[in-house]
């Protein structure tokens, strides 16, 4: 008996078989383990596909986009735009995260709760009736935006920066964060090779108690022979998981759809948080054939934006100015702050202008300007309805163009991101015009009907309300 033991205690398993070195009598039984590793194995990669993004407590990328659709036109993240700054949000907010939450879905309903902090933000923007409101936001996605803003670090004290940001640029990304999908891939990695440990358990226990009993022993077979054995006699289970899997994929190609822009870059918009003349390249920024500034012309000479764009409030097309339009000043005006005459020569030379005899002589070539917001050809956009009739501000779609060097998309123009303007942006009722006449009595009319058919409610009249998220109001 001794030597049996003996035997059995030194016997070594095959090379295949990773070599293990197993007692005589192992308590283990071992049947069926392969079939619970391969289930369990495809029951975590369906959980991690689905929620390795909510183990962060927020995706950044997602917040990214949202802050954009939304945040972008009225916040900065080291200076005061419309809004404060939002460097060190956390460290300033007596109520932390929770209380953001309540502000970010009802700004209006914090102020009129009496909350101090809420007041005083009022109070420190101008008097600004608290900011719009973002009901449709949910909590989940008003994290990802803190997420993104913080960059996965703890709250800081009031007047701290934000760890890895500069005070001229937006959140640097922090090691580590958005890495949660690597740690997932890793644990699938790890289960796989625990699973082959296991398979090599069972087949070396297997084979001790069949020598023992007499019996040949298990056939040997690769893991993947086995594998296959494995699916073709589990096959609903494999059915359940392959659905689950094809309906994730497909929301998630759905979610995707209302994300894709046509900015060259992912961090488009984020000129908002920091010198649109520091980062080059940061958003689609093209060259133009001469170097304009709009900083110089909109902001430092406060050239107002119609009399360059001149058809934005008669037409569906802002328009791009005529040689004409830039001849009209610099006719007189021949060299410039920066480039001096190098770059008005240029205007000279599309206009057949000669600025020493002041004739126009010469061949006339037109200004080839790169057209920097670009919508699909399926898409129909009114400038003249949401300038006019909307009242929409330049700078809600091209942000501040007027500390703009050189123009530069900072919007996504995505689908998504047009429908959640509409959903938000609410449709005034009788609005005077400068001569003191009343106009677009319709819209009276829609906000007496929704009054009526909500009575007694609080409800906004918004675009969408009024067929503004309707497919043919843009596509058609």
């Amino acid at each position: 008996m001794s030597y049996e033991v003996h035997r059995i205690h030194d016997k070594q398993i095959p090379m295949s078989n990773y070599m293990f070195r197993l007692p005589a009598k192992f308590p283990l039984r071992n049947k069926g383990m392969a079939g619970f590793s391969i289930k369990f194995l495809l029951s975590f990669i369906l959980v991690g596909f689905f929620s390795f993004n909510s183990l962060a407590g927020g995706d950044p990328k997602n917040g990214e986009k949202l802050f954009k659709s939304n945040c972008a036109t009225c916040h900065k993240f080291s200076a005061k735009l419309t809004g404060p700054a939002l460097e060190g949000v956390l460290g300033r907010t007596p109520g932390g995260k929770e209380w953001l939450h309540k502000w970010i879905h009802s700004a209006a309903a914090m102020v009129k709760s009496g909350d101090e902090h809420a007041k005083k933000l009022v109070a420190d923007n101008a008097g600004i009736n608290g900011m719009s409101e973002f009901g449709f936001l949910t909590d989940p996605e008003i994290d990802d935006i803190i997420e993104w803003v913080v960059i996965g670090k703890d709250p800081v004290k009031p007047g701290d920066a934000v760890a890895g940001t500069t005070t001229d640029g937006p959140p640097k990304e922090q090691a580590g964060s958005g890495n949660t999908i690597y740690y997932v891939l890793g644990s699938i990695v790890l289960l796989i090779i625990l699973m082959n440990v296991f398979r090599a358990v069972r087949i070396s226990l297997q084979n001790e108690v069949n020598r023992k009993k007499g019996k040949p022993e298990v056939e040997e077979i690769t893991f993947y022979e086995e594998a296959k054995k494995w699916c073709a006699t589990n096959r609903r289970f494999l059915g359940i998981c392959g659905i689950v899997l094809v309906l994730g994929g497909t929301k998630s190609c759905w979610d995707s759809c209302f994300q894709i822009g046509v900015y060259a870059h992912s961090n488009a918009g984020q000129y908002m948080l920091a010198d649109p003349t520091s980062a080059k390249d940061r958003t689609y920024k093209p060259e133009q054939p001469i170097k304009f500034s709009h900083k110089l012309h909109a902001g430092d000479n406060e050239i107002a934006c119609q009399y360059c764009h001149s058809t934005v409030e008669k037409s569906k097309h802002a328009g791009i100015p005529t040689v004409n339009i830039c001849m009209n000043c610099h006719k007189g005006i021949t060299s410039g702050p920066v480039y001096k005459e190098a770059e008005i020569s240029k205007i000279y030379a599309a206009a057949g202008f000669n600025s020493k005899t002041g004739a126009y002589d010469g061949p006339q070539n037109p200004i080839k300007w790169v057209k920097v917001h670009n919508l699909p050809d399926h898409v129909s956009f009114s400038h003249v309805h949401h300038v006019v009739v909307g009242k929409q501000d330049c700078a809600n779609c091209h942000g501040d163009v007027k500390k703009m060097t050189v123009a530069e998309q900072v919007s996504p123009l995505t689908m998504g991101w047009c429908i959640d303007c509409h959903r938000k942006t609410e449709v005034p009722g009788l609005v005077a015009d400068a001569k003191g006449v009343t106009v677009n009595p319709y819209y009276q009319k829609l906000h007496d009907n929704l009054a009526a058919k909500y009575k007694g409610q609080k409800v906004k009249l918004t675009v969408d309300k009024m067929g503004g998220i309707e497919c043919g109001k843009c596509h058609y």
